[in-house]
């Protein structure tokens, strides 16, 4: 649930950009290659993320020009000045960044103490992309509960000392490409964000109007992946930094590198698109309110994968109000959105009643954050209390539907209200199978052989059933969907022997039991069997589509993730993961084709109940599948 607010107003937005900007051409001056191999990933990295410039806060030689705190501080007076403000009237500073200069005091200590600032309330939050959002919502609930009159958000970055050369050259040419890759991605830079409970007019290229916040609303999905950005770990992640026998050890055996396991960052966007669609739901926000999008991505490579997501989940945001000022600022993790915000109201115009989106992913081990600004005129009245949630678009007679994940004109009306109920139900459902006893025992590298033979030997005849109880539900259909008949027996026929290949892949793996027949169900994958058979022998059922989103869906969206901790954990041969491979390729395509089946059932559907009773199954066979899923290993202790 967002936290709402009706009294934070945004008095002013500064940034800080240290020194002069640091073109393509001329990053070998300061971060050079070290060898052939990274001179490749070098020009292959600059070639997908769109970045023209960027700043950094160290000299060609690597010595630091700028601390991070500096940066903050001139962000911070940058702020003040836009706004006539003084410094003395702020008692609140609350910071966000990937890390200061020392380890400790925290951040917030430090660029107190660099402003030579008057006693007043701190807040250091230590994080990545969202920490900068985390300031912001801290100093937002002090302002909103009448702490404080003013308070200051900033959030500086200087991930700069990291990537020079002395500090790769001094454990050799071998660094890993995920060690590589965020050399030429992260650069440095601050931003500042001045709350106030009292709107004023914006500086900037916006006269006569004021910004308010609306809400923040920020989740963590920690718990259900591995990490995938860190620094402090080594490779494996099996070590801690502060667990060498000293830090030239911890450095030599590249546990001080930042990392990014770039086959996880899909994942991430995933989450948040999830996020966006249960806001859209809860009636938080309406694509079609939407007038700026700001959106924080590390590269531009993930446009069309917000893109996609986006209208896979019927809310796209036309391109055109989409603001990002990654390719002449850089990727600055948490000062990136306060720097966006700050120039995107120094540059562009906005009138009363537009509304403004913020989106940040965080990708270190998965945090998701939105906020909502809205404009008022600067005369305006304040409200008198925190507004509730605008109306579904659903509950709205006169809004149009949501967008489906194809051409509008040519979907039928209840297709996007459908899809982003699964969408909430899929939400749910991934978080929980992330969290189950099997997939953290993998994603904790404490996943063994045997493990993987436990699970297929539940598994295989689970996935026997899958075109029996579709072929099932298609004798079941009556004269009223018999193209949809059609469309299921061509889908429950090209899966008919994929047990077969799973099966293989657990006789290659070492599996002892050589009948098929021999293998049993756990006590969730009979349930889900009897409960899918069972409804199959049902007069329509329609709902075995929510099924199918549920089933093909973990094929697509889980297992890709999973086969990677797989390979790292266990040394097995290819032929073990063929099943996996197969379906993390192709279930893309089998939901397209759920996707045409769905709307050749509302079409044909004669009682107007289709959509409820796939929304319903669907529902019902995640919290079937989550139960076989936990039987795999239901007694191991964490």
């Amino acid at each position: 649930m967002p936290i709402a607010f009706d009294r934070v107003y945004l008095q002013s937005a500064g940034y800080f950009m240290p020194g002069q900007p640091v073109s393509n051409d001329e990053l070998d001056r300061y971060i050079a290659p070290l060898n052939r191999i990274s001179g490749r990933i070098k020009q292959r990295i600059l070639a997908e993320n769109g970045i023209k410039q960027r700043y950094y806060a160290i000299d060609r030689e690597g010595a630091t020009v700028y601390s991070n705190a500096r940066m903050a501080v001139h962000a911070i007076q940058d702020c003040l000045r836009r706004a006539d403000a003084r410094l003395a009237d702020v008692s609140l500073l609350a910071s966000g960044s990937s890390g200061g200069d020392a380890l400790m005091p925290g951040f917030a200590n430090m660029i107190q103490g660099e402003l030579a600032a008057h006693p007043m309330e701190t807040l250091s939050v230590h994080g990545i992309c969202a920490a900068g959002v985390s300031a912001i919502q801290a100093a937002a609930q002090a302002v909103q509960m009448g702490g404080h009159d003013r308070a200051l958000a900033v959030a500086s970055e200087l991930p700069s000392r990291l990537f020079k050369r002395s500090r790769f050259t001094a454990r050799g040419y071998d660094a890993d490409f995920d060690s590589h890759f965020l050399r030429w991605m992260l650069s440095d830079g601050a931003g500042a964000l001045l709350l106030g409970n009292a709107g004023s007019a914006l500086p900037g290229a916006s006269r006569g109007v004021r910004l308010k916040l609306k809400w923040v609303h920020q989740r963590s999905f920690s718990g259900d992946y591995p990490v995938c950005m860190q620094l402090g770990l080594s490779a494996d992640r099996g070590r801690v930094h502060l667990d060498y026998p000293s830090w030239t050890e911890a450095e030599a055996d590249g546990a001080l590198a930042l990392r990014q396991d770039i086959r996880l960052l899909p994942h991430l966007f995933d989450i948040g698109i999830h996020e966006y669609a249960r806001l859209a739901q809860d009636g938080w926000v309406r694509s079609d309110r939407i007038d700026h999008f700001l959106c924080h991505y590390s590269s531009e490579k993930f446009i069309p994968v917000v893109k996609d997501l986006l209208e896979k989940a019927g809310l796209e945001i036309p391109h055109e109000r989409w603001y990002s000022n990654l390719a002449w600022r850089g990727n600055t993790g948490a000062a990136s959105i306060l720097i966006m915000l700050a120039e995107f109201l120094e540059t562009r115009a906005v009138e009363p009643g537009q509304q403004i989106l913020c989106y940040i992913p965080e990708s270190g081990r998965f945090t998701t954050a939105y906020m909502l600004w809205e404009v008022e005129a600067a005369d305006a009245s304040p409200a008198a209390a925190v507004a509730p949630p605008i109306a579904r678009v659903a509950d709205t007679p006169d809004a149009d539907p949501i967008a489906p994940p194809h051409d509008p004109a040519t979907a039928s009306p209840e297709l996007g209200p459908l899809l982003t109920e699964l969408a909430s139900i899929w939400h749910d459902y991934r978080s929980r199978v992330w969290r189950t006893p099997v997939v953290h025992k993998l994603r904790t590298r404490r996943f063994q052989a045997a493990d993987y033979l436990n699970w297929m030997e539940n598994w295989i005849p689970q996935v026997r059933e899958g075109s029996k109880w579709m072929r099932e539900g298609v004798a079941s259909l009556g004269p009223d969907y018999q193209p949809l008949a059609a469309l299921i027996e061509t889908h429950a026929g090209e899966e008919q022997n994929d047990f077969r290949i799973l099966f293989q892949d657990y006789r290659n793996a070492g599996g002892a039991i050589a009948d098929l027949d021999a293998l049993r169900r756990n006590p969730g994958g009979e349930a889900l069997n009897a409960y899918l058979h069972g409804l199959a022998a049902t007069r329509d059922p329609i709902g075995l589509l929510g099924a199918i989103y549920i089933i093909e869906g973990t094929g697509q969206r889980i297992i890709p993730a999973l086969l990677p901790l797989l390979k790292a954990s266990l040394s097995l041969p290819p032929d073990t993961y063929r099943f996996l491979e197969y379906h993390g390729h192709n279930d893309e395509n089998h939901l397209a084709r759920w996707l045409a089946a769905v709307e050749l059932a509302l079409d044909c559907d004669p009682t107007g109940r289709a959509a409820q009773r796939i929304v319903d199954t669907a529902r019902h066979t995640a919290a079937l599948y989550l139960m076989q899923f936990h039987h795999v290993m239901e007694d191991e202790a964490r």
